[in-house]
């Protein structure tokens, strides 16, 4: 069971019980730099025979031990994830014969595109909006509040459907360059959009982040892919590893790509440290591998967050749903990597072009940032049984 919540940084403790605990109680504009991790018992609890992930492993997360902890009894917490999360599935997990016949190893695909809004976002997403939902059944929550994102993309989609699910505002920020397929998803989904450009003498950053944090200081809930900014994504982002890890694949390293750092961190925590994380960034915008470059054997880096993550100059690639230009959960990208043996993996943007055919070839119908996995494994990235996720699907038409 989830006890709560303590931060990487400055060890600041928050009960699970607590309503709205989106980020450690000791951040501040001044001093961002903190993260939320979830504690539990050490007890791993038993799955519910659901298809559905969020009933399945209800019991493991932390949105659950909220409602519990609050007075609302399992079976309707149970219910209330059914009908919140209704369409979520169980994805495939399984030997992609094409690519492990062109990689020479077996290599196991996680297929994410038929999940909810075609991606994985959807998974960090809804545990915040089951923790809003049970909030409010139990009268903890007043006059709702509007949800607030910034994307370039497929987390916006995703936010963006949830929301329109629920009849719940949203205001999406998106920077200029975001692909129109996704422009009019959004638009029809009803959101309030936001396009923000950056202007002479703006500070360093993404211009979309800037418009999201002054709406979050205004009031929205951040209904983010971000642990710092909303620690309660990393619960529901989890259901992935979780997934993966019952297949009792013969996988020893997972590649996967890394915009933010959510999807890699919670697959990688699900899969478990026996599985070596490779996490992938490519050459246009690549934050993560020169923060570790920079750490080196430092065994403090959270101490040196502002001196090493630092904001990625001018990104650009083919693949636009990892131009992150921080990685926000670098932190536990770094633990995970050292713990498992694995490392940041940078590929060409001639690899990223290469694997959406490859992908595609092999039936995964991906976007260019879905195919970033099987861009690191083009460049050789992979020594032994591999997994890739294949998240993002193809809204080109191409």
């Amino acid at each position: 069971m989830v006890l709560g919540w303590v931060c990487r940084v400055c060890g600041a403790e928050v009960d699970v019980a607590t309503p709205f605990s989106w980020t450690c109680p000791s951040a501040s504009p001044e001093d961002p730099h903190h993260v939320l991790r979830l504690v539990d018992d050490g007890v791993e609890a038993e799955v519910i025979d659901d298809a559905n992930p969020f009933v399945r492993f209800a019991r493991r997360s932390a949105w659950f031990a909220f409602a519990l902890a609050n007075g609302m009894s399992e079976s309707a917490a149970l219910s209330l994830a059914a009908s919140v999360a209704d369409g979520f599935s169980i994805t495939p997990f399984t030997v992609n014969a094409s690519l492990s016949d062109r990689f020479g190893v077996e290599v196991w695909a996680k297929d994410e595109t038929g999940q909810l809004a075609g991606s994985h976002k959807a998974r960090h997403l809804v545990s915040i909006m089951l923790h809003l939902r049970v909030a409010e059944e139990l009268g903890l929550l007043g006059r709702r509040p509007p949800l607030a994102i910034s994307s370039c993309g497929n987390a916006a989609l995703a936010a963006s459907t949830l929301a329109s699910r629920e009849s719940w505002p949203i205001q999406v920020f998106v920077p200029t360059w975001m692909d129109p397929a996704f422009g009019v998803a959004i638009d029809a989904l009803g959101a309030e959009v936001h396009r923000c450009e950056r202007h002479p003498g703006d500070p360093p950053g993404d211009p979309a982040m800037a418009g999201f944090r002054s709406s979050v200081a205004g009031g929205a809930v951040p209904f983010s892919v971000q642990g710092p900014v909303n620690a309660w994504c990393l619960d529901g982002g989890r259901t992935i590893g979780w997934e993966m890890a019952e297949v009792g694949s013969p996988v020893s390293e997972l590649v996967v790509q890394v915009g933010g750092g959510a999807l890699a961190s919670c697959a990688s925590q699900g899969l478990g440290s026996s599985v070596a994380l490779l996490a992938v960034q490519t050459e246009g915008c690549a934050p993560l591998e020169r923060a570790v470059r920079l750490l080196g054997d430092d065994d403090r880096p959270a101490d040196r967050w502002a001196e090493v993550m630092i904001p990625w100059e001018e990104p650009h690639s083919l693949a636009d749903g990892i131009l992150d230009d921080e990685t926000y959960d670098w932190l536990s990208l770094v633990e995970a990597m050292r713990v498992s043996g694995g490392r940041p993996v940078v590929v060409s943007e001639a690899a990223v072009v290469e694997a959406v055919t490859v992908a595609r070839d092999a039936g995964l119908p991906v976007s260019p940032t879905g195919a970033a996995g099987v861009a690191a494994l083009l460049e050789g990235a992979q020594s032994g049984p591999v997994a890739v996720i294949a998240s993002g699907v193809d809204r080109s038409g191409a």
